[in-house]
């Protein structure tokens, strides 16, 4: 285990090339936060800087990950000029501090919008401005992971729903890279307000796009000879089913962190699908050792940066508590 204090991009180039089999991370959000270090990365000016900032980040990641390695990317939005709160740059932010003067609120609108193309209220998109500039970076963009939370923080908003997710994007180096779907199959269990007796086994055999209900019944013969886990129209014995792309994970707070932290249950099966046991873990944004944790509790070795020394700190005790 190793933890390292320091800016992500100059602490990774210490690392040498191909020493970690995956990186599970959540870099700052876009003007959400002052973690108070010089350097830090979510107080740019535009959300162009930002991205751009995080590309040059993630480049030394897959310098420093093996061939087959792979990156998850947990990302969260931000909106514009919402008039509810601010960064020191202007980009506001509904859970930013708030700002006092109806008209520096203005002025401060104005300015956001002004030359950047986004209207007052406009959700950026920072998670997809991310992922499309990984992707012409050299990334391969494999997958777009919805993490719903059930508990997700209430808001006031009345012109829009309340925010209950946040993406998990996986990207690999290479065109082929290890992923390890048995490790992470989920329960075959009936899609909801099922009330057939067979759903475990069966799953939802007869709404699936190519199922009878779009076949009028042609599909059983088809189905019956290949084997499509709980889609099929025949039993699925193993009673499991690759992992979807929407997962229902509950936030929980950690104890020694005054900030938000992303659960284990969250980081786990990225860790168990993206690597083998022995492996190095990679976070360059530890904060308070989530990823650390899992690694260690999963028979796995890890490398964890933060620019803040205190969150180095916490993240040393937490791995250390972790650790069998």
């Amino acid at each position: 285990m190793q933890i390292i204090t320091g800016e992500a991009t100059e602490a990774l180039r210490l690392l040498p090339s191909g020493c970690c089999s995956t990186c599970v991370t959540s870099p700052p959000y876009y003007g959400l936060r002052n973690y108070g270090e010089d350097g830090q990365i979510g107080l740019e000016e535009t959300p162009e800087e930002y991205t751009r900032r995080l590309v040059e980040v993630f480049r030394e990641v897959r310098r420093v990950l093996k061939d087959d390695g792979t990156l998850w990317l947990n990302i969260g939005d931000s909106y514009a000029a919402s008039g509810k709160g601010r960064n020191r740059n202007g980009l506001f932010n509904e859970k930013a501090e708030n700002i006092q003067s109806s008209g520096q609120r203005k002025s401060l609108i104005r300015r956001t919008c002004e030359g950047n193309g986004l209207k007052r209220k406009d959700l950026i998109g920072i998670p997809w401005l991310l992922a499309f500039a990984l992707r012409s970076d050299g990334w391969y963009l494999r997958a777009d992971i919805i993490w719903h939370k059930p508990n997700a923080m209430p808001e006031s908003v009345k012109d829009r729903p309340t925010r209950a997710h946040e993406y998990i994007f996986l990207l690999s180096k290479s065109e082929h890279y290890h992923y390890d779907a048995e490790a992470i199959k989920e329960p075959a269990a009936g899609f909801p307000g099922s009330e057939s007796p067979n759903a475990r086994r069966r799953g939802n055999a007869k709404t699936f796009r190519g199922g009878n209900a779009y076949t009028h019944d042609q599909a059983a013969e088809n189905s019956a000879s290949i084997k499509r886990e709980s889609h099929g129209l025949v039993p699925n014995e193993t009673e499991t089913r690759n992992r979807r792309t929407v997962w229902r994970i509950a936030t929980r707070p950690y104890k020694g962190a005054h900030f938000a932290t992303f659960p284990e249950e969250l980081v786990r099966p990225c860790v168990l699908a993206g690597s083998r046991p022995g492996d190095t873990i990679l976070d360059p944004f530890c904060g308070s050792g989530t990823t650390g944790a899992v690694a260690i509790q999963e028979g796995r070795d890890f490398i964890g940066i933060d620019i803040n020394p205190e969150y180095c700190t916490m993240s040393e005790k937490r791995i250390k508590e972790a650790t069998p």
